[in-house]
C-alpha cells in the first residue's frame, strides 16, 4: 500500500490551505530544538495565539471537547512539516496546578511503532528477514518455527491477549502497582488455546510486541531501550522520550486520575510494566509526539520497500470471526483501516492512540501534506472510558483536512 491516495489538483489545494495554517499560526513562544552544550533542546511550552484562524479553531475544538468529555486536561500539538500551527494545553495536571505543554506522559503503544521500525532497519541492513521464524532467537516459544517477525509486529500469530483474560484484569485491579515480567504475561497467553493458525487472521495481542522485543534484543545482541534510542529515538531527536524500569514519570509529570476501580483516584504512578515489552515502556512530551507522528509516519527511518511494509505488511484482507475469535477481537483488516508493523493505517493517516489508566493519547500523520497531530488527555471524574486524545484528533482533522477525514478502526 502507499500512502495518501491524491489526485495533483487536490494536493495543490490542500497544500495551499496548509500553508495557509502555517503562516496564520502564531509563532511559539520559545523555539523547540537543541541549546546549549548539554545538548538538552528547550521545553516544550505553549503558542501565543490569535484571536481567530487555524490555530484558534483548534483551540476551541479541544475547549469544546474538554468540556464536552470532562477532561481534566489537554494537551496538544499541531505542525505541518515541522513547523508549528498551534501547541497548547488547557485545565489541571493536579488541583491548583495547570497543565502546560512541557509535562511528560506515557505514550504506551506509541512504542510499538518504534519496535516496528528498528525491525525494519535491520531488514534493510540484510540483519534478518521479515519471514525469518522466531525459534532462532527464541527457542522455547511454542510453535516459533511458524511464528514470523512479520507476525509477531503485525499481531497475525493469533497468540491470545493476556490483558483480555479475567484472571489478568482482576490482578491488575487488585493491585496496580505490581510488577509484571515478561515471561509472567507471555505465559498467560501461552497457556490459552491459540486464537487461529499463525498467519491466517489478525488480533491485537499485547504478547506479540512482548515477544517481539524479546527477539530484538537477540538478534542484536542489545538491551531493547538502549537499540531503540540508537535505532529511531536518536536519529528522530526525540529528547523527551524515554524508557523508564519503574513506574517513575520525569519530572514535570502529568498527573492522571481514573474511574476504572469505582473511585475516582490518582492513577499516574500506577505500575505499566505490563503494557508492552521491558525497554518500551516510555515516557514522553507533545513535542516530542508530534516530532514523532511525522518521523514514523513518513517513513524518514526506512527505505521505499520497507516503508511500503510498514504500512501493510500483509493484513490487508485479514480479520473475520471464528469460532474462538469473535469479531470485536479478530477485526476485518481493509485497504481504508488495518495494522501495519506497529503502526494503524486510517485511511490516509499514520497513526496510535494508546489508553492506559486515566492517560490517553494519539499521534496522527497525514503523509500527503505533512501534517502531524498530537494531544494528549486525561480524565475528570465524569470521564467516558475509551480514546478521548484521539476522538480530539479526528476532530482536528476534520477541521483543518476535511477532504481527509481519520476513520474509526474496526
Amino acid at each position: 500500500m502507499t500512502p495518501p491516495r491524491t489526485t495533483p489538483r487536490t494536493r495543490r489545494a490542500a497544500a495551499a490551505a496548509l500553508v495557509a495554517l502555517v503562516t496564520l499560526g502564531a509563532p511559539a513562544a520559545a523555539a523547540v530544538g537543541p541549546a546549549g552544550d548539554a545538548g538538552h533542546r528547550r521545553p516544550c511550552v505553549a503558542s501565543r495565539l490569535p484571536d481567530a484562524g487555524p490555530a484558534r479553531d483548534v483551540l476551541r475544538i479541544a475547549e469544546r471537547a474538554k468540556a464536552e468529555m470532562d477532561l481534566k486536561s489537554v494537551i496538544l500539538r499541531v505542525t505541518v512539516d515541522g513547523r508549528e500551527v498551534v501547541t497548547t494545553a488547557l485545565g489541571e495536571s493536579m488541583t491548583g496546578v495547570p497543565a502546560t505543554p512541557a509535562l511528560h506522559f506515557r505514550n504506551g503503544n506509541i512504542a510499538i511503532s518504534y519496535m516496528g521500525t528498528a525491525l525494519l532497519r535491520l531488514v534493510d541492513r540484510g540483519t534478518v528477514r521479515l519471514d525469518d521464524p522466531v525459534a532462532r532467537w527464541l527457542p522455547g516459544l511454542k510453535d516459533g518455527d511458524r511464528i514470523t517477525l512479520r507476525m509477531l509486529a503485525a499481531s497475525t500469530t493469533g497468540l491470545v491477549d493476556y490483558v483480555r483474560l479475567p484472571a489478568f484484569q482482576q490482578a491488575v485491579s487488585a493491585d496496580p502497582f505490581r510488577q509484571w515480567t515478561a515471561e509472567e504475561v507471555v505465559r498467560l497467553s501461552t497457556s490459552q488455546e491459540r486464537w487461529y493458525e499463525p498467519g491466517t487472521n489478525w488480533s491485537y495481542s499485547h504478547a506479540n510486541f512482548v515477544l517481539l522485543g524479546a527477539a530484538l534484543e537477540k538478534i542484536t545482541g542489545t538491551r531493547l531501550d538502549v537499540l531503540l534510542q540508537r535505532e529511531v529515538l536518536g536519529p528522530l531527536r526525540l529528547r523527551e522520550t524515554r524508557n523508564g524500569f519503574t513506574p517513575d514519570i520525569p519530572a514535570p509529570a502529568l498527573h492522571a486520575f481514573t474511574s476504572d476501580r469505582g473511585t475516582y483516584e490518582e492513577s499516574s504512578f500506577w505500575n505499566p510494566s505490563w503494557t508492552t515489552a521491558p525497554g518500551a515502556v516510555e515516557t514522553t512530551d507533545i513535542c516530542d509526539l508530534a516530532s514523532s507522528a511525522a518521523g514514523i509516519g513518513s517513513g524518514r527511518l526506512l527505505s521505499p520497500a520497507s516503508y511500503r511494509e510498514f504500512l501493510n505488511p500483509g493484513t490487508v484482507g485479514l480479520g473475520h470471526a471464528t469460532a474462538k475469535c469473535p469479531a470485536t477481537v479478530c477485526l476485518a483488516q481493509t485497504e481504508a483501516t488495518h495494522y501495519g508493523l506497529g503502526v494503524l493505517v486510517l485511511g490516509d493517516w499514520v497513526s496510535q492512540h494508546p489508553l492506559f489508566f486515566g492517560y490517553s493519547a494519539s499521534q496522527a500523520y497525514l503523509p500527503s501534506e505533512r501534517l502531524s497531530i498530537a494531544v494528549s488527555t486525561t480524565n475528570g471524574p465524569d470521564a467516558a472510558a475509551g480514546h478521548s486524545a484521539h476522538l480530539i484528533a479526528q476532530r482536528i482533522a476534520a477541521a483543518l483536512t476535511p477532504a481527509h477525514p481519520i476513520p474509526d478502526f474496526g
